[in-house]
């Protein structure tokens, strides 16, 4: 899309100001139904653009779209309304004053986050405490969509993430609109994400940009530290397998002791069955892949030792065999398999 757009773009853009103004009245006016009219608000500016309202947005033009542009999933329609409250910001004002009005509520800074991002970046505002609050209210709002595709394992807010990565992160010149604990605070969120969405290519400039000044180590070390947090956090086996296999990006980095102690630590508590983290054995043969990949030194002590304390539990005996007798079986049929193969291959060749 374009600034310059049609007078049916803008009819259609300003209709569906105009319901989002309404909905967020509705939610001021009844305390009782707020959060499930703000959480159904959010619900609809996150959907995708239908063929439809993407004929009336697009008119027919070239125009690279999330999907198109290497993101997974579909043009939404808050990737649309970020873009148009940049360019009419006077449109937004009425839609941002009952959103802090509502700043409380649940879904309030999702909301927020989804419509206003590229706003806060792209239009001038002189008041630090406003600009304070606001950063605030994007850095939780983005944390809580963020969350929400770590659940449902989508990515329906990577053009979100990817705006304040590579727009705003690694834009010195945006990046200081914000105040610096806003800055330090978006840092921090990137961080436990940009394994998910996919994005570790901008990870060497990511850490260069790093604000100063944080309590403890350098870039390379608050990011290890924030993923290690986050990896402990995740429930949800197929993104915490994503997060698994991305973790070889961090092999290189220079890290402090107690830091490469703690990323250890976490990965080697998937590698092991039962509790607290009851890592599934998908789960777990994808963590020693990465702590035998990061940390080689060692790695044959960490097996005999992990084999010494399996073998206190008879209750898994019984699983280990079967999985390994398993494991043999098919290790045998794929040679067998190779074997007959070259063989047929030998004989049609001669």
């Amino acid at each position: 899309m374009t600034p310059a757009a049609t007078p049916r773009t803008s009819a259609y853009l300003s209709a569906l100001t105009q319901e989002i103004h309404k909905k967020l009245q509705r939610a001021r006016a009844s305390p009782s139904q707020r959060r499930n009219l703000l959480q159904e608000l959010f619900a609809d500016v996150a959907l995708e653009v239908d063929d439809r309202a993407r004929d009336i947005i697009l008119n027919g033009k070239d125009i690279i779209t999330p999907s198109e542009d290497g993101i997974e999933g579909h043009l939404c329609f808050y990737d649309v309304l970020a873009d148009y409250f940049v360019w009419e910001p006077e449109n937004g004002n009425p839609i941002l004053d009952l959103i802090v009005q509502l700043w409380s509520q649940s879904f309030a800074s999702h909301i927020f986050s989804l419509l206003f991002h590229k706003w806060l970046f792209e239009v001038q505002l002189d008041n630090s405490e406003v600009l304070l609050r606001y950063s605030s209210a994007l850095v939780q709002g983005a944390t809580n969509v963020f969350w929400i595709d770590i659940q449902t394992n989508t990515r329906r807010f990577q053009s979100l993430f990817r705006y304040l990565l590579e727009e705003v992160a690694l834009v010195p010149g945006r990046l200081k609109k914000i105040p610096l604990q806003a800055q330090r605070d978006l840092f921090l969120l990137l961080s436990r994400f940009i394994l998910f969405y996919d994005l570790v290519d901008n990870l060497e400039s990511f850490l260069k940009q790093f604000p100063t000044a944080f309590s403890v180590g350098g870039p390379a070390d608050i990011f290890v530290i924030e993923l290690s947090d986050q990896l402990q956090k995740l429930k949800v086996e197929p993104v915490l397998l994503h997060y698994l296999s991305q973790t070889k990006v961090l092999q290189g980095l220079e890290l402090r002791m107690t830091t490469s102690t703690r990323l250890k630590t976490c990965l080697y508590s998937f590698t092991s069955p039962g509790g607290p983290m009851y890592p599934t054995r998908v789960v777990r043969h994808a963590a020693w892949d990465a702590l035998d990949f990061l940390f080689p030194v060692g790695r044959y002590p960490r097996h005999l030792i992990s084999l010494f304390f399996r073998l206190l539990y008879p209750w898994y005996w019984p699983s280990s065999c079967w999985n390994f007798i398993m494991s043999c079986i098919q290790a045998v049929l794929c040679s067998i398999l190779s074997f007959i193969f070259y063989f047929f291959r030998k004989n049609n060749k001669s």
